[in-house]
């Protein structure tokens, strides 16, 4: 691809882009000092402050308690995983078996795969959702107002392994990561089937896991010469039932706590753990999918990788029976839908929760029941 051009509008400084590029061709334009106008999110330098969480007080969950025989150690975990997902929807998570050289391995090769020549990556280009793998910038949204500073891979890597055949090896790696992870978030929904007041295989049932949608999402981030005023990802909530995340060393995540926004630095070799929208609907909002963004740098590329699990496409979720009506005295706080449908939702450009939630006369949208 040849570099980029810029138009200049008398009305707008710096130019904008003329035609859309990804971000890495862009920044390998030559006397790129400063963003194009069509990237720039906020004229507020003070946009994306935030502060560092108290070590003590942000969750960490020792997945290896959670898969212990010692029935002590296991119900004292579940309750820490209940608090976690109820008043952080984050948690970072440690001893999960996924081996150090496997998670470096992946991100290796995300960076070697942004790095192939821009004619072999355009060979995936789309804009399909559904597309099974698909190379793209800025936000997988038709309404994009701004450009955001992010390149992508997005694979649907369950119930059918969908991969780039190049780099060499790259595949082969990330559907052992793919299998993994997949394996670390089912036991991960044991234990908050068990902290709802289930059996530890309901979610696995319910939301027919076997079959569940897993997706393999890779983000770019590269330098940005003016950090204060450009996006990576807006702030938003996640489809899907739990994400695993995992980055190169390089921070750029923030999490929305209670009004505030919070920077987020994972331990090394952990897992960063967020619930989704689906495991909210699903247990009827007791917990929450929480609003987290990504910012840049003007130091050091980013790269990250997520994997959420969500359900079968063709499953109609909503909230568990068992936690409606009855002696919980509950209304249902959303409607059912199936996760594909949901899904298509995401192309609107606006919080897709807001399709399901249920308005209640006396009190404005359920925000929280417990």
């Amino acid at each position: 691809m040849a570099p980029a051009t810029f138009v200049q509008n008398p009305t707008e400084t710096p130019p904008q882009v003329s035609k859309r590029v990804t971000v890495q061709a862009l920044v390998e334009s030559p006397g790129l000092a400063s963003i194009p106008s069509n990237y720039t999110y906020s004229s507020n330098p003070n946009e994306f402050a935030a502060s560092n969480p108290d070590e003590d007080t942000f969750p960490v969950i020792d997945f290896s308690l959670l898969t212990s025989a010692d029935p002590h150690q296991r119900s004292k975990i579940i309750q820490d995983l209940d608090r976690a997902c109820q008043e952080w929807g984050f948690f970072m998570l440690v001893n999960h078996g996924v081996s150090k050289s496997l998670m470096k391995q992946v991100l290796e090769g995300c960076n070697e795969f942004f790095n192939l020549p821009m004619e072999e990556k355009m060979e995936f280009e789309g804009k399909d959702i559904w597309k099974p793998i698909k190379f793209g910038t800025g936000v997988d949204v038709k309404v994009e107002k701004f450009f955001f500073w992010r390149d992508f891979l997005k694979c649907y890597v369950h119930p059918q392994f969908n991969f780039p055949n190049k780099p060499k090896g790259f595949s082969e790696v990330a559907e052992e990561y793919s299998k993994r992870t997949r394996e670390v978030i089912k036991e991960l929904l044991k234990g908050v089937s068990e902290s709802l007041g289930f059996e530890e295989s309901y979610i696995e049932k319910a939301m027919n896991l076997d079959s569940g949608s897993q997706i393999f999402a890779a983000n770019l981030y590269p330098v940005c010469p003016q950090p204060e005023i450009a996006m990576g990802i807006p702030a938003h909530t996640d489809h899907g039932l739990l994400t695993l995340l995992i980055e190169n060393d390089i921070g750029g995540l923030q999490i929305q706590h209670n009004g505030e926004w919070f920077n987020v630095h994972p331990l090394p070799n952990s897992f960063l753990v967020n619930t989704g929208d689906h495991l909210e609907i699903l247990s009827n909002g007791r917990y929450k999918s929480i609003k987290h963004r990504a910012v840049v740098n003007n130091k050091a590329t980013r790269i990250s990788i997520a994997v959420p699990l969500g359900p079968s496409l063709d499953k109609v979720v909503s909230p568990a029976p068992e936690l409606i009506g009855g002696e919980t005295g509950h209304q249902a706080a959303y409607l059912p839908m199936t996760y594909k449908d949901y899904r298509e939702h995401q192309l609107e450009g606006k919080p897709c929760l807001d399709h399901v939630r249920i308005p209640v006369a006396s009190f404005g949208y359920v925000e929280r029941l417990y």
